[in-house]
């Protein structure tokens, strides 16, 4: 080996102990910042982080990709917990729940769970704290997995806030493509945990919420680091990147859905079009309520709450 090629791989060595190292300290503020608001639920050897607040019906709630809980911990559980017993979720991967499958979680993969595998250990976990069927809500990524939810396990009724439900055409782009994959999970996430600012989630974050504004204390409370984390990057990439063919098999089995749903969907909703999920499904499945909010985003829950609680006092008035 030439000495050019020992400094260049010394240094390589360097610059990749100095990304880990970064992503470590990185992950360690997430978590300490950012700790569990719940319990952690032992679900077969895999730990599932609840929060339970409130008396009344069950309403499981599911948040979306790049997420946790505290989507619904910051605004809609208190506008609920006296009339109903909020149970949110975080999903495999993502906030403090872990993987169904222990090789999910290396770093040299793309695979990674299902929505009917997401919902399968939600399921078992909710047996842990509830009983019957609960009424769930289901935010975005979390819609589609409330959607298998109800295909394969007790519901009562569905909510549904702008849910990936229905084929779409093309990718989700590079960014998806690059870290869902085996060398990206690897080499690019590590490098993504060390270095994207904290401005650079607050851009991403008023994307997601566009056009509706980001509401005041949101960020301080969401906890956009805990997403950050390695293996909550990489889950959610594969996740995410791999959800089309799922929800492809799943729409043929819609029709065996005989339960009360209730649809919220913003009509300036670029992230999951309603032209694309909302009012093909509503074709569909003609018994579904589907509400349309004028000038509403990807976020409905925050920009409209009141339609959202109104939604799901009809479910629970129907299921």
């Amino acid at each position: 080996m030439t000495k050019r090629a020992l400094i260049t791989g010394g240094a390589a060595a360097l610059l990749t102990g100095g990304v880990r190292a970064a992503a470590a300290r990185r992950e360690r503020l997430a978590e300490t910042t950012f700790p569990p608001q719940g319990e952690l639920l032992d679900v077969g050897g895999v730990p599932v982080h609840v929060v339970v607040r409130g008396t009344g019906p069950d309403l499981v709630m599911i948040h979306g990709a790049s997420g946790n809980l505290r989507e619904f911990t910051f605004d809609l559980i208190p506008r609920l917990s006296e009339r109903y017993r909020c149970i949110a979720f975080d999903r495999p991967g993502l906030g403090y729940t872990g993987r169904t499958d222990p090789a999910y979680a290396s770093a040299w993969t793309s695979r990674a769970e299902s929505p009917a595998e997401q919902a399968a250990l939600l399921a078992r976990a909710y047996r842990q704290v509830g009983e019957g069927a609960p009424l769930i809500l289901g935010h975005s990524f979390g819609g589609t997995v409330a959607l298998a939810w109800a295909l394969d396990h007790p519901a009562r009724a569905l909510v549904l806030l702008a849910a990936p439900a229905m084929e779409w055409k093309g990718g989700l782009g590079p960014v998806y493509a690059v870290t869902a994959s085996a060398p990206g999970g690897a080499m690019a996430v590590p490098l993504l945990t060390a270095a994207v600012p904290d401005t650079r989630l607050s851009d991403i974050t008023r994307v997601i919420f566009a056009p509706d504004p980001v509401p005041p204390g949101y960020e301080a409370h969401i906890g956009g680091l805990l997403t950050l984390r390695r293996a909550s990057l990489r889950a959610n990439a594969r996740q995410v990147n791999g959800l089309k063919p799922h929800v492809v098999a799943m729409q043929k089995r819609y029709h065996t859905l005989d339960l009360p749903i209730e649809w919220v969907h913003g009509d300036r909703d670029t992230i999951v079009p309603p032209q694309v999920h909302g009012h093909p499904f509503k074709a569909r499945m003609p018994r579904t309520n589907l509400t349309m909010l004028p000038g509403i985003g990807h976020m409905p829950h925050h920009a409209d709450p009141g339609a959202v609680v109104a939604a799901i006092d009809r479910a629970a008035a129907h299921g």
